[in-house]
């Protein structure tokens, strides 16, 4: 088709997902680069796909230059709404919102610029304009499930202020979409938890992962059998390095939802480190150099193939990606906690790199994944049992990490964290080479946005919480306790 219609965008966009089914990652990203090089004259459905697929290979500047031309040229609404989603979801909130802004003001009164809108500006802590847009979008559309989720985690809900006649009304519609019921029944949990109703709080929860988890495929063997990988790899004799010049990174790396948005927040405070947020850059060198594309951080054809790669090539295809967020400041931050499993390969591919894991209770830790609406990346969130599994898995890989790379790695304890910040932060900024200053105890000293399921927590001050999350809900997590348990994790006796 393409000898036909040399040159057609949209036919190269296809060819570059059939490159990626057939498994050909390095060829499904030449075509799409063919198309972004003439991709400024593209509208509509074709350059919603490009968008889509710059964003699937990592390629952020490209499309961050792409839809600054389209922003500037006028595009229509629709594309502009999906430039702002895909900056947004690369951690460029001010571009982000510079098209969700022009979106709306080009179509006033369709729902999705609005929508963008206001999650952008959340993100930048605009409760009050953020709110409006929300409130704006259910006014027209009461079944918007994604807007009272946004709606819902915005701020605190009061007994005076909440939704939760109109979250109830909702899910008693009948022929709700299973997402959207997923989605507004976490919005519910949400709202009841604030409220104190732990019990119907729970119910909610329970709903929304039941219905979540039967959308998703995952089988707790295949973590194990990945981890089982990682830890048979070979292991390099690497040391750290000095760094000579040029931009250091910091990983920070745990579990999802144990604090590596707080200790984030924190390094940004020093004037010598940029926060970039959690970011696909290393994964996607990764694919690159086994030619492969994963669902996910990684999976075992790419552990397979990485004992031919060129590490020093990857360490620099990874650092010659980020260049186009840094500023002036010597040090930043990758915090995707999910590059646990990839420290092997970072240690090997930047010596210079300094990596932070951070360490919070376990219960604790998986209650709050289990309370979380993520996407497709965490399908082991949903169940207790597998999320106790996925957790096990987590610690035997990081105690391996410990073991394999000595000296690598600093352990950052929440519970330490927000009990001393001083403390920990001198610490971090010792292990880091980074030079301590009083700003780097108070998340309110970054004024960047924040995406991630953190961001309105970490707009306040440092607070230590005298009673665990999980405590009201003992009753209803005793499997996911129970597993631990049984995978040898110490509990915390319940206070008295």
């Amino acid at each position: 088709m393409l000898d036909m219609r040399p040159g057609d965008p949209a036919l190269m966009l296809e060819l570059s997902y059939v490159e990626s089914l057939a498994g050909r990652y390095r060829q499904a990203l030449d075509w799409t680069r063919r198309v972004e090089e003439g991709g400024a004259g593209l509208r509509g459905e074709t350059a919603l796909s490009l968008l889509r697929r710059l964003r699937t290979f990592n390629e952020l500047s490209a499309l961050q230059r792409l839809a600054m031309h389209w922003l500037q040229a006028g595009v229509e609404a629709q594309v502009l709404v999906e430039c702002a989603s895909q900056l947004s979801n690369a951690n460029d909130h001010a571009a982000a919102l510079r098209c969700a802004e022009a979106a709306v003001v080009q179509a006033p009164s369709a729902l999705a610029p609005k929508l963008i809108r206001g999650q952008v500006l959340g993100h930048f802590g605009h409760v009050d304009a953020a709110a409006a847009d929300f409130e704006w979008v259910l006014a027209r559309a009461p079944g918007a499930a994604s807007a009272w989720w946004a709606l819902a985690r915005l701020r605190k809900q009061s007994p005076q202020s909440n939704h939760v006649v109109n979250l109830q009304r909702l899910l008693a519609t009948q022929g709700m979409k299973p997402l959207d019921q997923s989605v507004t029944a976490y919005a519910l949990h949400k709202e009841l938890d604030d409220l104190g109703d732990a019990d119907g709080a729970w119910q909610a929860l329970q709903q929304a992962c039941t219905i979540k988890r039967g959308t998703l495929n995952h089988a707790s063997d295949d973590t194990r059998a990945l981890v089982d990988a990682l830890i048979a790899m070979p292991v390099a004799a690497t040391a750290e390095v000095a760094p000579i010049g040029g931009k250091l990174p910091i990983f920070i790396v745990g579990m999802h939802r144990s604090g590596t948005t707080l200790l984030e927040q924190l390094l940004d405070g020093s004037p010598d480190v940029r926060g970039v947020g959690e970011l696909y850059d290393f994964t996607s060198a990764m694919r690159y150099a086994t030619d492969h594309h994963c669902k996910g951080v990684i999976d075992r054809t790419i552990i397979e193939r990485a004992r031919d790669v060129d590490f020093d090539e990857i360490g620099t295809r990874y650092l010659d990606g980020m260049a186009w967020r840094l500023g002036s400041e010597r040090f930043f931050t990758d915090k995707l906690p999910s590059n646990f499993l990839n420290l092997g390969f970072i240690c090997r591919a930047l010596p210079q790199a300094k990596i932070l894991h951070m360490v919070r209770d376990p219960v604790e830790t998986c209650f709050s994944n289990l309370r979380e609406l993520f996407s497709e990346a965490n399908p082991y969130s949903y169940d207790q049992l597998e999320l106790a599994d996925y957790f096990l898995q987590y610690r035997r890989l990081m105690a391996h990490w410990h073991a394999a790379y000595p000296g690598r790695i600093l352990d950052v304890d929440y519970a330490q964290l927000t009990r001393d910040p001083e403390a920990v932060m001198r610490k971090v900024a010792a292990f880091c080479g980074i030079d301590y200053i009083d700003a780097m105890c108070d998340p309110r000293s970054s004024t960047r946005a924040v995406s991630t399921a953190s961001a309105v927590q970490v707009r306040d001050q440092v607070v230590r919480r005298e009673l665990p999350k999980w405590v009201p809900y003992a009753k209803y997590l005793q499997p996911l306790i129970e597993a631990l348990r049984q995978g040898g994790v110490e509990i915390p006796e319940l206070p008295a």
